[in-house]
């Protein structure tokens, strides 16, 4: 049996969740006990969780939780000194040398705490076993699309696209929206966007293919991985379209896609989306910014004409289909913590960053 903690996320604007109540549902009757923080923010409200029969407790309670407490989250913690002394499964963005990285690891250190990193959950082959990136796709071409079709609809705006973002309840209803406003474009000026997906074949990818199908724009997408980026950056041909979204997962240093040097070219480049995200990772395939942007304020325009957009948890536009794909997966290594291969390669690659990271 294991005590698992769902935490209140403390992210702006993130309302996805590592458990909805179905799956809740599921490890109690698997024999594991489960604790649900109140959240006002998440998906799926707290009634919900009430109704299979979990005890809700104060957001942030956590920490005094007991030790052998297993506490799940998504994004990052509270930016605290203070020792961490829990299992911790979370996104914590800390092993390829991120900024802040040494000061969370140094954390985990000090109060003996466990770090089981979800993108780091990885099968007999390697691969993820459960990953947001088909919806961080999927939503990164879509903001991409209404990025450009507001620049068309409202030429000369101060803002490159209407701050604060609303969420949609599926895929299906965002597709609705993109769409109608491209139809606006279209009717206006007759333009369609080109776009350029590099990554094309990942998961990420597959989302931006799929949903700039779905919006009837894919027949102008240029779908780019391997062995189209072989010869090495940066690509002049990226400027030659409307949209350039970057769904790579960066693992090693790569020349640079795009950079300084090239968009102060001329181009036809009017967005640039980032889905992989990585502003502060120093291998980051896209040096064309330093902070990411998020859903209040989406859009950083970063040079005349040229918008970008780098939000770091995407699929928070549309949180509960996303959750529940993320944790569908996710939920068969949940009923097996932590004694599967799964749990236990996560747990010797903390130990392995931790020992090169902090003395």
């Amino acid at each position: 049996m294991v005590q698992f903690w769902l935490r209140h996320e403390t992210k702006p604007n993130e309302r996805r969740t590592a458990l909805l109540p179905e799956h809740v549902q599921q490890l109690i009757a698997a024999g594991h006990q489960v604790t649900v923080e109140h959240s006002p923010v998440r998906c799926a409200a707290d009634a919900e969780y009430e109704k299979v029969g979990v005890k809700l407790v104060a957001a942030g309670s956590w920490k005094s939780s007991p030790k052998d407490t297993v506490i799940l989250g998504l994004k990052e913690l509270p930016e605290e000194a203070t020792p961490l002394v829990h299992r911790h499964v979370y996104f914590a963005h800390c092993f390829k040398g991120q900024a802040g990285a040494k000061e969370l690891l140094t954390r985990f250190k000090q109060g003996g705490a466990e770090l089981y990193d979800l993108e780091f959950l990885n099968d007999d082959k390697g691969r993820r076993v459960a990953a947001f990136g088909r919806a961080a796709g999927t939503v990164g071409m879509a903001l991409g699309l209404l990025n450009w079709a507001y620049q068309k609809l409202r030429p000369g705006s101060e803002k490159p696209m209407e701050p604060q973002l609303e969420t949609y309840d599926t895929y299906a209803d965002l597709v609705a929206h993109v769409k109608s406003l491209l139809d606006q474009v279209k009717a206006k000026t007759g333009e369609t966007p080109k776009s350029i997906v590099i990554g094309a074949l990942g998961r990420c990818g597959s989302g931006s293919c799929w949903f700039a199908d779905s919006c009837g724009v894919g027949d102008k997408l240029s779908r780019w991985d391997m062995a189209e980026t072989k010869k090495g950056g940066p690509f002049a041909e990226i400027l030659d379209h409307d949209i350039f979204v970057n769904d790579i997962y960066l693992m090693s240093q790569i020349p640079p896609f795009l950079n300084r040097e090239l968009i102060a070219k001329p181009r036809k480049l009017s967005v640039v989306v980032d889905v992989s995200c990585d502003a502060t990772n120093p291998f980051n395939p896209v040096p064309v910014y330093s902070k990411i942007t998020d859903f209040d304020d989406p859009a950083l325009r970063i040079a005349p004409g040229l918008d970008l957009i780098a939000i770091d948890h995407l699929p928070s536009l549309v949180p509960r289909e996303s959750s529940k794909e993320f944790v569908d997966s996710l939920l068969p290594h949940l009923l097996q913590f932590p004694n599967s291969p799964v749990w236990t390669g996560a747990l010797k690659l903390f130990n392995e960053k931790v020992a090169a990271n902090v003395k």
